[in-house]
């Protein structure tokens, strides 16, 4: 239902200022990031490993919240693109209902760093009803971005991850590390799935995803001398060894009344008929 305290200008220069928001934070704070690596290293350098652990944790965090950030920057990228939709329409349309919801979600929990956020999640509540924004902050309403749910919460990275994250940090910095065997021993299968890219500019990646908060694109598979594989070429299929089409044989004369048909048969009597010696007589017929 449409609320008495929407104004369309007002949420629409809110999402463009959040979009420039959010594009300043990602940006320093995987800067801040990128130095902080190079301060673990220096840790596990000097065998502070219990150290590096715990600096580990905040890095950890900061990526999640980097990849949170990506999240809902394109959340508001999609509302203006459908804003029309939002004037037009005075119920939710479905299309829209996870980016307004997890819109509404996050303000509260990053609004200290991003004020307009919460401009924004005021408009939307203001259109869609408080009721509604008050299902959204409570996740009631089960629309929210569950991996951006993930990435905002207060629980600690689990172990394993942690591992992780310090033995790129060492293979990338070339400082000799030994991984905890016990932690690496109860990892589950396929747990670097959630392992964000430690975010090296000047090291070739081994395999990593995208820069910045895990988004971006795959890197190629390297081999072992360090080269990327040529592409392999597939065989081409080869004919298969049909007979080829054999034309049926020319059809025979056919007799018809006793004279060939279908051949030519010249004349056996080469003399004209003789003339008679008289003319032929007529019957006139009287009337």
């Amino acid at each position: 239902m449409l609320g008495s305290g929407f104004k369309a200008e007002r949420l629409r220069v809110n999402l463009r200022l959040v979009i420039n928001r959010l594009k300043l934070l990602e940006k320093k704070k995987t800067e801040l990031a990128q130095k902080a690596r190079k301060e673990i290293a220096d840790y596990l350098a000097a065998g502070k490993d219990e150290r590096a652990r715990i600096r580990v944790e905040h890095i950890i965090r900061e990526d999640y919240l980097v990849e949170a950030m990506e999240i809902l920057e394109l959340y508001c990228d999609l509302l203006l693109a459908r804003f029309g939709l939002i004037q037009s329409m005075k119920e939710l349309d479905s299309g829209l209902a996870e980016a307004v919801s997890t819109l509404i979600w996050a303000a509260p929990r990053l609004q200290s760093e991003v004020a307009e956020l919460k401009i924004v999640a005021d408009q939307l509540c203001a259109k869609y009803s408080k009721e509604y924004g008050k299902l959204c902050r409570t996740n009631q309403i089960g629309t929210v971005n569950d991996r951006l749910m993930h990435k905002l919460s207060v629980e600690a990275p689990p172990k394993i991850l942690v591992e992780r994250y310090l033995i790129e940090i060492a293979k990338n910095y070339n400082v000799p590390y030994e991984p905890d065997s016990v932690v690496m021993a109860e990892a589950p299968p396929g747990g670097e799935a959630d392992l964000i890219d430690v975010g090296f500019t000047d090291d070739v990646k081994k395999g990593g995803h995208g820069g910045g908060g895990g988004g971006g694109f795959t890197a190629p598979m390297i081999g072992h001398d360090g080269l990327v594989p040529m592409p392999v070429m597939m065989p081409m299929p080869m004919p298969t060894t049909n007979p080829p089409f054999s034309y049926p044989p020319p059809k025979g004369p056919e007799n018809f009344s006793g004279l060939p048909v279908g051949t030519y048969q010249p004349f056996s009597n080469i003399h004209p008929p003789p003339i008679p010696a008289n003319p032929p007589t007529y019957e006139s017929v009287s009337a």
